[in-house]
């Protein structure tokens, strides 16, 4: 998550280092680099059990709601182009209330982050919008 490593020393179970094992020669990760996503994951999930990580069609991990298809980037986005009005924003986006809160309080704690994935969708937004034009006037 681009901060700087800390060495640490970990016992795991046979079966648990199996897995990691088996994980990371089916990825591109190393092992030391899948162990510290998913332990970093899984400790963000035990603090907010709404959210989960999954890999868009991109290749890239965020973080999104359970139960829906929406990215805690889209929630934040909704509630702020609602003036935060949670309630508001949950109808929008035909989902519960404690969803809305929970993305917000953890885009409160890793505001950061979800800054940078909402950035990294407008460029390739930006990117696909100036792809399509170009098709459009070579075509017209």
């Amino acid at each position: 998550m681009g901060e700087t490593s800390v060495q640490r020393s970990f016992r795991l179970s046979r079966r648990n280092s199996e897995l990691l094992d088996s994980r990371a020669e089916l990825s591109e990760e190393s092992r030391n680099a899948l162990a510290d996503r998913v332990l970093g994951e899984g400790l963000r999930t035990e603090r907010y059990p709404a959210v989960r990580f999954r890999t868009g069609a991109a290749g890239r991990r965020e973080p999104a709601m359970i139960g829906t298809r929406l990215l805690v980037r889209q929630v934040v986005t909704t509630v702020r182009s609602e003036r935060g009005e949670v309630e508001v924003a949950a109808e929008l986006l035909g989902i519960a209330p404690r969803l809305v809160r929970e993305a917000v309080a953890y885009y409160a704690e890793f505001a950061d982050e979800v800054d940078a994935d909402q950035a990294w969708a407008d460029r390739v937004e930006a990117d696909e919008r100036a792809r399509w034009e170009r098709e459009r006037l070579a075509l017209a």
